[in-house]
């Protein structure tokens, strides 16, 4: 089989990042029964991305930066994004990169109107019969950390879920590419440390750090997703 691709776009906070790791480590381990090789590109540090012909799937991770700065490596993966939908691969964006899939796309990305997002939030979900979220309940708990987001979705995209603070908070592309703006590879114990590291700007916001701390629960059914879309990397791929 050939290798699922993680394009790592951040890193945690240096609390939960001592604690826990990188992104990365928190992806391969969810898959780690349904997927066998994983390749792992740092593009911020300067890593070039791989020919897509020869990978079975892709994850982009979330990152602390924003997708409107346009930085020059966030511009440089959205075009290989692009190119790499023509050879049909299988793709999940998290975060920053639900985000980055729409903005290559030519949807909109910019601050949230409503606001920072952080923590525990229920998502509300239309996606009966889809092949990744089909199997979640139409409601279910979920771990998000954003200032941004995708605030018109591409012509292509069909929406799927929403929070009470984002309406474009899901979405799917064709029948292999998915955007969710939640975090699937967190669990409550790395949502905490998130809201942790940014305790001094969510007082300035006038959100209440003990109140999201309190809220913090962990969602199976979200978790299972990622060991699902490696699930249907192994099914797409004929290699």
């Amino acid at each position: 089989m050939k290798p699922l691709l993680i394009i790592r776009l951040g890193e945690p906070p240096p609390n939960v990042r001592e604690a826990r790791g990188d992104f990365e480590a928190w992806i391969e381990a969810a898959m780690q029964h349904v997927i066998s090789r994983f390749e792992v590109v740092n593009v911020p540090a300067g890593e070039a991305l791989p020919v897509p012909e020869d990978l079975a799937g892709v994850v982009i991770t979330g990152s602390a930066s924003m997708v409107s700065e346009r930085a020059d490596w966030s511009e440089e993966t959205a075009e290989w994004l692009a190119e790499a939908m023509r050879f049909d691969l299988p793709m999940l964006g998290i975060c920053y990169g639900h985000q980055l899939i729409a903005h290559a796309l030519g949807g909109e990305v910019g601050p949230n109107p409503n606001g920072r997002e952080i923590g525990t939030v229920s998502l509300r979900l239309q996606a009966k019969g889809d092949a990744l979220l089909g199997e979640l309940s139409s409601e279910t708990l979920v771990q998000t950390s954003h200032s941004e987001a995708v605030l018109r979705l591409p012509q292509e995209a069909v929406g799927l879920g929403e929070t009470d603070l984002d309406p474009n908070h899901v979405y799917r592309i064709g029948d292999r590419i998915w955007g969710v703006q939640f975090h699937p590879e967190f669990d409550q114990a790395i949502m905490r440390g998130y809201i942790e590291a940014r305790r001094e700007a969510l007082v300035e916001e006038g959100l209440e750090p003990a109140l999201l701390l309190d809220q913090c629960a962990d969602s199976e059914s979200a978790a299972a997703l990622l060991a699902r879309f490696g699930g249907l990397v192994r099914g797409f791929d004929l290699s």
